[in-house]
């Protein structure tokens, strides 16, 4: 009996079997200690919505960064017909013993007349400076673009004493789309045309080709939030009307033509995203033949606007 007192003392004193208890030293009461709101999920390394929204800034940085540069376009028939648009070039490249024809001579030309520096290169550094595309021995450098904000397409429809008309264009990535659109936009009177941050064209020298100059007289501006800049267009009270396959109105019956408008195009495949057909205060369709599914951007767009200055002609508000 004395032994088991003893061993059951010698338990008392030293507490439990795995040893003395050591004290926390505070650690439990701030472990229960709120840490603050829970950072975005974007905000979180690790998280999925975190790796897409770092991806998505490398895009758009390598998207700023090759916008920086200089552009070539390649090619004897494109460059000439560049020069002949009024393309504002900073420098002709001519390969070194290329075979003479009309369209050097024209381009060498056209340069001199416009003041355009002209390089005679050789042509291995002619293919390093354009991917080495077709330029057959010519190419000519075109300067970044330089883009407006979209407040100064304000200015310019104030300017020209005209009702305002801009295009907006909602996820169109062709660029020769997009140059077609911007010369439809300058022959039908429209003041300037927007273009989302994200997931457009921007002005390539393929663009500035097919504008055949246009994008030179008429403001290009970048919206951050394409949604957003047309809610704070529409609050300045100008109509945003969407041009879509399953329009509320066909083109016959757009009865907002003469009022100060904003044209959105969608892209060829997806039209009108969500957020924008609900900003539009009606979308408008163009009636097509049987067996026809839709008319490109370009196309679409150059129908709209040539109705919109009809209309605007007769009601005396062009």
């Amino acid at each position: 009996m004395a032994g088991n007192s003893q061993r059951k003392g010698a338990i008392r004193k030293t507490g439990t079997k795995k040893g003395a208890v050591v004290g926390s030293g505070g650690q439990r009461r701030k472990a229960l200690e709120g840490k603050g709101p829970t950072p975005k999920a974007e905000d979180r390394p690790g998280h999925k919505a975190y790796r897409a929204a770092s991806a998505a800034t490398k895009r758009d940085q390598a998207r700023q960064k090759k916008a920086d540069r200089p552009e070539l376009i390649a090619g004897r028939n494109p460059v000439v017909e560049a020069l002949r648009a009024d393309v504002p070039g900073t420098a002709l490249y001519v390969a070194l013993n290329i075979d003479i024809d009309d369209r050097v001579n024209e381009a060498v030309r056209l340069a001199g007349d416009k003041g355009i520096s002209i390089l005679e290169i050789p042509r291995e550094e002619l293919d390093r400076k354009t991917n080495r595309a077709m330029h057959q021995g010519l190419g000519l450098q075109v300067p970044p673009f330089e883009y407006a904000h979209p407040d100064d397409l304000m200015e310019a429809a104030r300017d020209s004493g005209n009702t305002p008309l801009f295009v907006a264009l909602d996820g169109v990535t062709d660029p020769r789309n997009l140059g077609a659109v911007i010369r439809s936009a300058a022959a039908f009177g429209a003041q300037g045309v927007l273009l989302p941050e994200r997931r457009s064209a921007g002005m390539t020298a393929v663009a500035w080709r097919t504008s055949a100059g246009t994008a030179a007289k008429l403001p290009i501006a970048v919206a951050t939030n394409l949604t957003r800049q047309l809610r704070a267009w529409a609050s300045k009270g100008l109509m945003i009307v969407g041009l879509d396959a399953d329009g509320t109105v066909d083109i016959d019956a757009l009865d907002l033509a003469a009022d100060p408008l904003v044209i959105v195009l969608g892209s060829e495949g997806r039209g009108l995203s969500r957020l924008v057909r609900e900003t539009c205060d009606a979308t408008v369709s163009i009636p097509m033949a049987a067996g026809v599914e839709s008319l490109n951007a370009s196309v679409a767009a150059g129908v709209l606007l040539a109705e919109v200055a009809r209309r605007r002609r007769i009601a005396g508000r062009v």
